[in-house]
């Protein structure tokens, strides 16, 4: 079957287990993780989006992982958390785009998955208090982080890595975790120390 035309756009938001700044996005995967290992939870608010003539306006998922050792080695295992909103075509185009069955970003981190994990369906919240932003998905997932500011008082604008490569945005903002809880897909994480790395960004996606 013809994968349809298909884009997304809205924000991504990121925790994972190494410390801030995460090694492995300034390395091009090349790094060992800060903990030997990484776990990673990705949430993404999609604002507006078609995938052929199925419309992903206000849906959100998430994509949670592990990688056993540097990342650019693969042996992934992932797993992908749908809005429970979705209807049944809107779950299969939102998997299809997390994964890269369907071409876009994702497709470039596909080779490094060995185990699927599979999908779940859950309540998906994401909010923002002040600086600090969270993502919610029932008792599956949570992770919250507040943007990394410079020194510069007058500068709003949180620190940033440009031209990084990332599948969510080549250019990203960095944050502290805060929180980060995954009970997912057999994968668990729970962090509230406060060190480990986060990110976000506005995100396009598309197949084109």
């Amino acid at each position: 079957m013809t994968t349809p035309s298909w884009k997304v756009e809205g924000q991504y938001y990121e925790t994972c287990s190494c410390d801030f700044v995460c090694p492995c996005i300034v390395t091009e995967l090349t790094a060992t993780p800060s903990q030997g290992s990484c776990t990673f939870a990705m949430g993404f608010q999609i604002s507006r989006g078609t995938f052929g003539d199925v419309s992903l306006d206000g849906l959100g998922f998430l994509v949670l992982g592990f990688a056993p050792q540097e990342m650019g080695r693969g042996n992934w295992s992932s797993g992908v958390v749908v809005d429970e909103r979705a209807d049944a075509d809107q779950r299969d185009a939102i998997v299809a785009m997390a994964t890269g069955s369907a071409g876009g970003p994702m497709a470039a981190l596909s080779g490094m998955i060995a185990t699927f994990l599979g999908v779940e369906s859950a309540p998906i919240r994401f909010d923002k208090e002040g600086v600090t932003w969270r993502v919610e998905a029932s008792h599956l997932a949570r992770f919250a982080a507040t943007p990394a500011m410079g020194m510069d008082p007058a500068n709003g604008e949180p620190l940033q890595l440009r031209n990084t490569g990332h599948p969510a945005n080549t250019n990203i903002s960095l944050a502290h975790a805060v929180e980060s809880q995954v009970s997912a897909f057999g994968l668990s994480w729970n962090d509230v120390s406060g060190e480990n790395s986060g990110q976000f960004a506005p995100f396009v996606w598309s197949n084109a």
